[in-house]
């Protein structure tokens, strides 16, 4: 049980990945630990990326070594322990004529990545020439085209469930979770930050928590976290804007990801195979704003279609195909002046002592890299705290759903009578973990029925991101545990019935579930694909 009276360790801000890391971590080495996320886990910038866990490839052009091993140790790791979640695909990157990186520089380049990943299980690069190339992807257009180097990185399609089972882990050995906590204000005393003020946004209840240091991880919201109470500090987050686009197959769409330089600018975009349809990304542009208001605007869309559709000379995709689209703000260090690919993505921990002692931000960090971002975090916690730190033992614990032998979990949810689709989705969703979804539809027949057709959902999926996943609202259930909100449709078909059964379990009235379900709807807004007028031609 607990008790608030009692100061925490360390209060961590931010639910995030890079923020529930910490609070796993912390609580594994016998840390008081307590986390407060003004919305819920993986609301922020966590779920906006590419959904890739990638060594960083194009780090080596800034001759970051240090973060491309880093990163392919963590990439392996997330290989071992989330295997459910976080599986290798391999990328394919063309030769083109236009390109401003030499295949020369690119084949060095595949030479130290291999090099860097020396203790990968997975397969190393390959150099295909021009014939190879179209055998492989066959849509490529063939103007200019040279061949093309394939290596391998993972893609993690549900960075959700990824963050959700982080913070199963941590609430399974201590940390405390409070979703829907808004920090508002520090707690000083002798001009020490020894606590936060906080407020309960379904409540507006307004509480204070008390702790020996206080750690800012919410990503670009880092500068942000104090409305009051708080002296002026120097900015910390220089993030940009990154956005996506989600089509369905298109004509020429290739089986692999594909990391193409833009003919136009030099950038890298990207086209993913995902969740059944592509996802195209991303843009890098300097937001000011709040994140939560970063938005995919007409010139964007413009920009990865044009580019989509010069790789793919049949695609023909224009913006009637734009399924949804979604942008976040990438947690980068100000660098003013350092034009925007080029601005450090490792992480950095600040201080903001003299004027805060006892408040600490992270600054930076990607997912790929949270689990050393968070050991790092927590051994910089103890030398605060001025104890000798536990070994750090993330490295070697599995994640939840990393458990047991999933064809036989196929098996035994086949033998309960669920289609196969609806199997199919369950293991990759929930992993090991599977068996315990069917497990709430115990006694009620209701809950193993299909609820959502089109994936296969059933009724006690819902049920269990509200028991056992920390869910506490529609939104926190469709967007962020089943993920019916990132297919098409959004589950609007589906709105009613989920209202209806989550408030039959939480108590909500009429009003409640209407509240629910507008909620829902304007948190859609978020993936709106922009109007406007956009002219898309093949360059």
């Amino acid at each position: 049980m607990e008790d608030d009276s009692i100061p925490y360790d360390v209060i961590v801000v931010g639910a995030g990945i890079n923020g529930l890391g910490v609070a796993r971590d912390a609580a594994l080495r016998g840390l008081r630990v307590v986390l407060l996320e003004q919305d819920d886990v993986c609301s922020g910038v966590s779920a906006w990326s590419g959904r890739l866990v990638h060594g960083g490839l194009r780090y080596l052009e800034h001759r970051d070594f240090a973060l491309v091993r880093e990163s392919l140790r963590e990439r392996e790791l997330l290989f071992r322990l989330a295997p459910h979640l976080v599986k290798p695909r391999r990328l394919l990157m063309p030769f083109y004529s236009h390109n401003r990186r030499p295949a020369r520089l690119i084949r060095l380049g595949m030479f130290v990545y291999d090099a860097l990943s020396f203790d990968k299980r997975t397969d190393r690069h390959e150099i295909l020439d021009t014939r190879a190339t179209l055998r492989r992807f066959s849509g490529i257009g063939r103007d200019g085209l040279g061949g093309a180097a394939v290596f391998t990185d993972g893609q993690v399609e549900y960075a959700e469930r990824l963050c959700v089972e982080v913070a199963l882990a941590a609430a399974g050995v201590g940390a405390v979770i409070k979703t829907k906590s808004r920090v508002e204000e520090p707690v000083l005393e002798a001009g020490r930050v020894v606590g936060v003020r906080y407020v309960d946004t379904t409540t507006g209840e307004s509480h204070e928590v008390r702790g020996h240091v206080v750690l800012n991880v919410a990503g670009p919201w880092i500068d942000r976290i104090f409305q009051r109470g708080a002296p002026p500090q120097p900015r910390l987050n220089g993030g940009t804007k990154g956005s996506h686009l989600v089509v369905d197959p298109f004509p020429g769409a290739p089986d692999d990801v594909v990391y193409y330089e833009s003919k136009t600018d030099g950038r890298l975009v990207l086209v993913i195979p995902w969740m059944g349809r592509y996802l195209i990304g991303t843009t890098d542009l300097r937001f000011d704003d709040d994140p939560d208001l970063a938005r995919c605007d007409v010139d964007e869309m413009t920009y990865l279609l044009s580019e989509v559709n010069t790789l793919v000379p049949g695609a023909g995709l224009t913006p009637a195909e734009v399924l949804f689209t979604y942008s976040g703000v990438r947690p980068l260090p100000y660098a003013p002046g350092v034009e925007e690919s080029k601005v450090p993505r490792s992480h950095v921990l600040h201080d903001h002592a003299p004027d805060l002692p006892g408040l600490v931000s992270v600054v930076g960090g990607k997912l790929t890299t949270y689990r050393q971002l968070a050991e790092d975090a927590v051994d910089d916690v103890f030398k605060r705290l001025g104890r000798k730190s536990p070994k750090c033992v993330t490295a070697s614990l599995p994640l939840p759903g990393a458990v047991g032998d999933l064809d036989e979990s196929r098996r035994f949810l086949l033998a309960r009578g669920l289609a196969p689709r609806t199997v199919e989705r369950l293991v990759a969703l929930y992993g090991g973990r599977c068996v315990d979804v069917l497990a709430e539809a115990e006694g009620d027949e209701r809950l193993i029925a299909v609820l959502h057709e089109p994936t296969g959902a059933i009724a006690a999926e819902l049920v269990f991101a509200v028991r056992h996943e920390l869910a506490r609202s529609l939104t926190d259930v469709l967007a962020r545990r089943v993920l019916l909100a990132f297919e098409p449709g959004h589950g609007l078909d589906v709105v009613d019935a989920a209202a209806e059964l989550l408030g039959e379990l939480l108590g909500w009235s009429g009003g409640d579930r209407a509240a629910e379900i507008a909620e829902y709807q304007q948190w859609l807004t978020r993936l709106a694909v922009p109007k406007g007028v956009a002219v898309v031609v093949e360059r």
